[in-house]
């Protein structure tokens, strides 16, 4: 018989993604409604919450003997759902280290501990040859990475960190280091602009991305990842949950952008004969 949690509800898309990438699919009993990934889950799972907020009565006639959450943003969630007697595990994860010892902890929780540290391993190998590679680029594109927009809000620290493995420097790392999105708000409109990013990346929190608008931003034509069309959208459910799925799509879409723009880059000229280099 299989050891652990039977029945676990899922209240944020990253933990129904790593238990599908492990073969533990059959104890989920409950998901976000927010999932994609895998898309399958939508289809083979009831849909109980929303982030901050989800369906108690439902969630308790699913009888879960586990309900994951991640973050304080999950808070008062967690707490209506523990005074209704149930186990309930908040994860808060924010950098990629800790994104990989949450999913080592889920993963021993369901007695799947070989499995995921082959998919570690295997995602470990892939962050080397991405950063090898963009070792070799003639720069590294200086990146923006907006969260949200009005206001804005700059990438969260396991972002900034993908960024760099993909071969970019983020070009507001300071506020990375905040785990909360209101410490993480550009107040200054102009402050993009001045540190002058090659690339720009967004991913709204789920709305669409309209370069167009961020390029009218008053003062912004001068941007070089504006001027130059370098504006890129990658989606939420690729780059801003702290999963799997961050790890592998998401750097991988970074890597690309990135690679593009190093592409198109002058190289660097050798030394002229007779002088030293």
């Amino acid at each position: 018989m299989s050891s652990g949690p039977q029945r676990i509800v899922c209240l944020t898309e990253e933990t129904t993604e790593w238990l599908y990438l492990l073969g533990e699919q059959a104890r989920i009993v409950g998901i976000s409604g927010y999932t994609v990934r895998p898309r399958r889950a939508r289809q083979e799972k009831p849909r109980v919450s929303a982030f901050l907020d989800g369906k108690i009565d439902k969630i308790i006639e699913l009888r879960p003997d586990l309900v994951i959450g991640f973050s304080d943003m999950q808070a008062a969630l967690a707490d209506k759902l523990i005074r209704a007697g149930l186990n309930v595990l908040v994860t808060n994860q924010r950098s990629i280290e800790e994104i990989i010892a949450t999913l080592r902890l889920v993963a021993g929780l369901v007695g799947a501990q070989a499995r995921a540290e082959d998919w570690i391993a295997n995602c470990r190998q892939r962050h080397a040859e991405i950063a090898a590679a963009a070792a070799a680029w003639p720069r590294r594109p200086r990146v923006y990475f907006e969260e949200w927009d009005e206001p804005m809000i700059s990438a969260i620290q396991w972002v900034s960190q993908l960024i760099a493995v993909a071969g970019g420097d983020d070009v507001f790392p300071e506020l990375a280091l905040q785990p909360m999105g209101r410490d993480r708000v550009i107040a200054d409109a102009l402050a993009p602009l001045r540190r002058a990013p090659d690339v720009i990346v967004a991913s709204w929190c789920g709305k669409k991305f309209r370069p167009e608008k961020l390029a009218a931003r008053p003062g912004w034509a001068d941007v070089p990842a504006v001027r130059d069309g370098e504006l890129h959208e990658i989606k939420s459910c690729d780059i801003l949950q702290p999963g799997p799925a961050a790890l592998s799509d998401g750097l991988e879409q970074l890597h690309a952008a990135f690679a593009r723009w190093a592409q198109r880059q002058p190289k660097a000229m050798p030394p002229a004969a007779g002088t030293r280099p």
